[in-house]
């Protein structure tokens, strides 16, 4: 992320957000987590000791990935809230011009809103006993962390309802969508599906059980944080510009204006529009300055 003008002469300070840069330190920090975490499991059960060098080893606490309200989930949580704050600026972007997807993108902003709270505080097990007295306690095999059931039924219930919205997508943002949707539940209910599967059989107090909730977070941070890139990528394409003014005199206002630092992506358009002496406003794909919403700061 760069703090700098490309309006210095206007004396307007902008920030530029460079997508790679900033998925990159998500990615870098994730790997980190799960490594401290896979780390103190390696040291538990193969080398049988709850203790390094005399200090307790927080990672069973901390940073356990099968723990929950620990560090580790903190950071999911922020990822998830990433997405959702980058979606709902996206829903307040369409607003202005009507956008038929307006409703579409709030939904989204809404659902990942929910799952924070549910990373935060495991809503989702409650369906689990309920769900197995409906089908019997044994031998459950792929379902015997039941909620994944209703979850993707969920999955394929919102498939259908999102399906025109992802075919008016460009795409490259369409297949980014897709790809990180698939990364994330291939974690969150396919190594689910498979974790279930082999604590019914060994029980979860083992190394390939970790082994496996390992597999099944990184895949749900690495699809949420794929996801955070291809909406960031979507915002460098759709609304490179945007400017939030805070004061009295024009309250709240968000602006695409091409006089100003793009906060997704690169000044390089903006820098090569002012070199040859052209208004940026008017070159295709820039659009003319303009309000897009007020949101009544």
């Amino acid at each position: 992320m760069n703090a700098k003008s490309a309006g210095e002469d206007m004396g307007t300070p902008s920030v530029t957000l460079q997508p790679v840069r900033l998925v990159g330190i998500l990615g870098v920090i994730a790997g980190v987590l799960v490594t401290i975490s896979l780390a103190g499991q390696l040291i538990r059960y193969v080398g049988g000791h709850d203790h390094v060098y005399g200090l307790l080893l927080t990672s069973e606490k901390l940073f356990n990935v099968d723990n929950e309200r620990n560090i580790t989930t903190l950071f999911s949580v922020f990822l998830l809230l990433c997405a959702a704050f980058l979606l709902g600026l996206i829903s307040i972007l369409k607003r202005q011009p009507q956008d038929p997807d307006c409703s579409k993108w709030m939904i989204l902003t809404c659902g990942f809103i929910y799952l924070a709270t549910d990373e935060g505080w495991s809503f989702h097990e409650m369906l689990i006993e309920p769900i197995r007295k409906l089908l019997g306690h044994d031998n459950l095999g792929v379902f015997f962390f039941a909620w994944v059931i209703p979850a993707m039924a969920g999955v394929v219930i919102l498939a259908l309802f999102f399906l025109r919205f992802l075919l008016r997508l460009s795409p490259s943002a369409r297949w980014s969508f897709l790809g990180a949707g698939a990364i994330f539940l291939g974690g969150a209910i396919g190594a689910e599906m498979l974790g279930g599967r082999y604590a019914e059989s060994h029980g979860s107090h083992n190394l390939t059980y970790q082994l496996i909730t390992h597999l099944e977070e990184s895949m749900e941070m690495a699809g949420i944080i794929v996801f955070i890139y291809a909406l960031l990528r979507y915002l460098a394409e759709q609304y490179p510009i945007v400017q939030c003014q805070i004061g009295d005199q024009h309250p709240g206002i968000l602006t695409r204006n091409a006089s100003y630092s793009p906060i997704f992506g690169n000044n390089s358009r903006l820098d090569s529009c002012q070199s040859k002496g052209q208004a940026c406003a008017n070159r295709p794909g820039d659009g003319e300055a303009r309000e897009l919403h007020d949101i009544g700061m």
